[in-house]
């Protein structure tokens, strides 16, 4: 294994090129603004922010998109990005002032910084429990408290995730348009610094510089040689990502289905792009432990990496069947049209798997029963994923 360095803009600048690309195994963008800010705060501050972990390709393996637009890569081999998407991806939005794409819609990540910040470090971070995905799309700096009270965290940070009203006071600054600008001078005046004399002058523009480099910060690469292959990878990919959980189950699961499956991903995607049409926009997560349940008969991702492909793809084929019937199910038989009416939507998976155990043919007193446990079953979280509070 090769070991190499590069700054954040030529990392950028390789992602923006078509250079570092995304291979099948790997999950969709899924960081909330709040990380984007922490990452910033870290590279400010030049604190340890983990390594790459590239594939130094050069052949036929499946590729996914990446968040952020990209350029056509003219050139056969190319790099793989196995450990670093997130950080990577949240950079070129910021510094490129790309739009991101999170869950089929595309929004800028929209960041600022305090001039005023206090010198050293003066908010401790908090670990926050993983939520559900969307909750990126809320603004997690907006919290309940009076304004004065707010405005008083707030101007201990140096990065926050933009407000509206932030962006009208005079010592904050967007991120991108600082990284789009190679003057100080709009940003000076707009802080109401006019004169060289002035006593912020040499402040705000220190900190100026020492945002834009940001930049220049180097990142220690681990490139994989070429000669591995595409399983072996895969099982990298899945032993890095294993330690300190930083993937879930199903990330990991589905890291092992698509080395079996070649270009399965999209096969998937497509189906949950056709539930969602359906009214039921539930996570790619769910729909491969249904596949699961579908192929083994048990629901564990751990058996994934011992299934042969011709299973996988049968059960695939089965569970696509047991899901369409669980929707209809819930729609005609039990008055509810919406995942957000469920308390986990595992239980669909119950649902789907009784109508394949009875070849989808339900006597009327059997449709009847079924409708009652599905009643009883959501009303009691037999499959929550939290507390009921919490959900509501």
């Amino acid at each position: 294994m090769a070991k190499a360095e590069a700054t954040v803009e030529e990392l950028v600048s390789m992602i923006e090129r078509g250079e570092l690309r995304l291979p099948e195994m790997q999950r969709r963008y899924v960081w909330k603004s709040t990380r984007v800010r922490d990452l910033l705060d870290s590279l400010y501050r030049g604190y340890p922010s983990g390594a790459i972990l590239l594939w130094d390709s050069s052949g036929d393996v499946p590729l996914q998109d990446m968040a952020v637009s990209q350029e056509m890569n003219p050139f056969q081999s190319t790099r793989l990005l196995l450990d670093g998407q997130q950080r990577l991806t949240s950079l070129s939005a910021v510094i490129r002032g790309a739009p991101v794409k999170v869950r089929g819609r595309k929004r800028p990540i929209e960041v600022l910084f305090n001039l005023n910040h206090p010198e050293g470090l003066a908010v401790v971070t908090e670990v926050e429990e993983d939520g559900d995905e969307d909750d990126d799309l809320r603004n997690p700096d907006e919290e309940d408290s009076t304004d004065d009270e707010l405005q008083e965290r707030l101007d201990k940070m140096t990065f926050v995730v933009s407000t509206k009203k932030l962006e009208q006071m005079a010592a904050w600054v967007r991120v991108t348009d600082v990284f789009r600008s190679t003057s100080d001078a709009a940003f000076l005046q707009a802080a109401g610094v006019v004169r060289v004399d002035d006593p912020q002058y040499v402040r705000y523009s220190a900190r100026l510089a020492r945002l834009r480099g940001i930049r220049d910060y180097v990142y220690r690469m681990d490139v994989l040689p070429r000669e591995l292959s595409y399983d072996e990878v895969t099982e990298i990919f899945v032993r890095v990502n294993s330690l300190g959980a930083k993937l879930r189950s199903s990330d990991l699961a589905l890291a092992q289905i698509t080395a079996k499956w070649r270009n399965s991903l999209k096969t998937f995607e497509a189906f949950a792009a056709d539930c969602k049409d359906d009214g039921f926009d539930i996570g790619l997560g769910v729909h491969l432990k249904n596949l699961v349940v579908f192929a083994s008969g048990q629901s564990r991702f751990k058996i994934v990496g011992g299934m042969p492909t011709p299973a996988i793809q049968e059960g695939w084929k089965s569970c696509k069947e047991g899901m369409d019937f669980a929707i209809n199910f819930l729609k005609s038989n039990v008055g509810i049209d919406s995942p957000a009416l469920l308390s986990s939507p595992f239980l669909l998976i119950a649902l789907g798997y009784f109508g394949h155990a009875k070849s989808y043919r339900l006597a009327p007193d059997e449709a009847s029963r079924l409708r009652y446990w599905a009643l009883v079953a959501n009303a009691k979280g037999r499959y929550s994923r939290g507390s009921s509070e919490t959900l509501l």
